[in-house]
């Protein structure tokens, strides 16, 4: 395992032991969420269980998009969208897909593929401000560093910065989704800090995907030819709609992205 200390994860004991088991994800020890993606999408692939879970529970769940999507490289399978049209069918899309996890959505306006290059500050304090007028207990981002998209570690390691300039006493929890190969996470930061069990929800979680159309048709339509899917594509679909997991960041220390700088 890296040195938690630099990667922003926690540092104690309790993370260390490869067989110890994640903390269970409760809604109801929640007062709100909030979750802080870039694109439409972001919020049901890596999180929409466990918004669903929420919203279950009675927990009000905000989404925080950074982006509209409008440099989304899909249009539909068959294409039933263009790139001039493809903001407003995205901004759709996500809106269905929140009314399906019963969530709220709230825009940043940020340039699609071009997150990275913003100042990370001004990013943090747009985020900062949600976070103080929502006041949720837990936010949710992507991993810095091990979000494999420029826009999902640039957001991700503006909301740590987010979190890090308010005062101890007031700050949520910070939890993250880190993705990729999922050999390649563990062997970086170790086990996941906490699940969240969305099996409960799984169909919501879906059709909450089904909601991005213009992005999603091609995985679903992928997954339902079983003759071509291999065993690992298999099992990402089955532990995919069974659990969401995360690392819990300590907003204090350096994410990834300023130890490469």
């Amino acid at each position: 395992m890296t040195d938690a200390s630099a990667t922003g994860s926690h540092t104690n004991a309790e993370c260390e032991a490869l067989d110890t088991p994640p903390e269970a994800f409760t809604p109801s020890a929640e007062r709100g969420v909030l979750a802080v993606f870039p694109h439409p999408d972001d919020e049901s692939f890596a999180a929409g269980g466990t918004l669903a879970r929420c919203s279950e529970a009675g927990v009000a769940t905000t989404y925080l998009c950074g982006t509209y999507g409008d440099m989304g490289r899909r249009l539909g399978r068959p294409a039933f969208t263009n790139r001039e049209s493809l903001r407003d069918v995205r901004t759709a899309e996500l809106k269905e897909a929140c009314a399906v996890l019963g969530c709220n959505v709230r825009f940043m306006g940020l340039r699609d593929k071009c997150v990275e290059f913003e100042d990370p500050e001004e990013v943090a304090r747009m985020v900062r401000a949600v976070i103080e007028e929502l006041q949720p207990s837990t936010v949710i981002t992507y991993y810095p560093g091990h979000g494999v998209h420029p826009d999902h570690d640039a957001l991700g390691h503006s909301t740590v910065l987010a979190v890090r300039d308010m005062p101890r006493a007031s700050r949520p929890r910070l939890l993250a989704r880190a993705v990729g190969d999922r050999a390649e996470v563990l062997a970086a930061l170790g086990p996941a800090h906490v699940a969240s069990d969305i099996l409960a929800v799984r169909d919501r979680k879906l059709d909450a995907l089904r909601a991005h159309r213009s992005q999603t048709e091609v995985m679903f339509a992928h997954w339902e030819d079983e003759a071509e899917l291999d065993d690992q594509a298999k099992a990402f679909r089955e532990e995919f709609t069974k659990t969401e997991s995360f690392y819990l960041l300590d907003p204090d220390a350096k994410t990834l992205i300023e130890l490469a700088l």
